[in-house]
């Protein structure tokens, strides 16, 4: 079986019995692939490949001037490829001892409370279809602290009206239920009763995505990329300079509800992490916050 093979066979094992989400697949499909590729430059065989190779790939790697991150992450798709091809073929491991560098955990950069107001206020200018249907994005994204694939992905079902709940998928399949304010919820119910409800009509045809497009004659989540594009542009437009993702909203939501006393659990199930040290990293927020709080009101200060 020759190495190109043998990387569809690990592709099937990410997506049927790993059961991987679609980004975690696409990394390591890219990651190993970029492997495959530079053995079959030198003609090496995965059955042959020993530990020398694997540093001879980092190596490379680290010519192309690639961030440490990313080769950190490229060491972890190694490992899991290896310890796959161990239970299947019974071949030796030779990535167990390949050591994943500690990196240095970056401070999450934020929108200030301010931020947030003077960006929903401008999103709430543009009364078209699609600037409806941004502003609710937007509004709900920070609201809830999704992952924008989460966002993306959303269907109408999975808003609770009753509960005022939204049924999230979030990675690796793993659903959480998340409360929506109420002022956000009444959001919801106009932008789908009226909005959304229009643009159904007129593609005649019902629509389960909450947030569709149509695309070449079909009607699809918008995409990831799409939304990026478009907080991109409503951030220029509200005036904030500096280049705002995505995840920022997340980052941000974290922050100011770590400074309004929210505690660290609640913090984790809401955003949906897996481990409570993974939330951790706010922590700084409200030290530094609380820091302010002490030096202006502290009567000893």
């Amino acid at each position: 079986m020759n190495n190109n093979a043998i990387l569809s066979k690990f592709e099937a094992y990410l997506l049927t019995e790993k059961r991987v989400s679609q980004n975690t697949f696409d990394a390591y499909k890219r990651d190993i692939s970029q492997f495959i590729e530079f053995l079959n430059k030198r003609k090496i065989i995965l059955k042959k490949v020993q530990l020398k190779e694997l540093k001879k790939f980092l190596e490379h790697l680290h010519k192309q001037a690639i961030s440490a991150r990313s080769i950190a992450r490229k060491i972890s798709s190694l490992k899991t490829f290896f310890a796959y091809l161990h239970r299947q073929f019974e071949w030796e491991n030779v990535a167990k001892d390949l050591r994943i560098p500690k990196m240095e955990k970056k401070l999450p950069r934020y929108l200030s409370e301010k931020d947030i107001t003077t960006l929903f206020k401008m999103a709430g200018k543009d009364k078209t279809h699609n600037g409806v249907r941004n502003r609710v994005m937007l509004c709900l994204m920070y609201s809830a602290g999704l992952r924008v694939s989460e966002l993306t992905n959303l269907e109408k079902s999975d808003v609770q009206f009753d509960t005022g709940f939204v049924t999230i998928s979030g990675k690796g399949g793993k659903q959480r239920q998340v409360p929506i304010p109420h002022a956000m919820l009444a959001m919801l119910k106009e932008y789908i009763n009226i909005t959304l409800a229009t643009f159904s009509r007129k593609k005649n045809q019902t629509v389960p995505y909450l947030f569709p497009i149509a695309y070449g004659g079909k009607i699809k989540p918008i995409t990831r990329q799409a939304f990026w594009n478009i907080l991109k542009k409503m951030c220029k437009k509200a005036g904030i300079d500096n280049a705002v993702s995505p995840h920022q909203l997340r980052h941000s939501l974290a922050t100011h509800l770590l400074k309004q006393g929210a505690d660290l659990r609640s913090l984790q199930l809401l955003l949906g992490h897996e481990n409570l040290s993974t939330v951790q990293i706010y922590t700084h927020v409200e030290k530094s916050h609380l820091r302010k709080v002490y030096d202006k009101k502290h009567p000893r200060s």
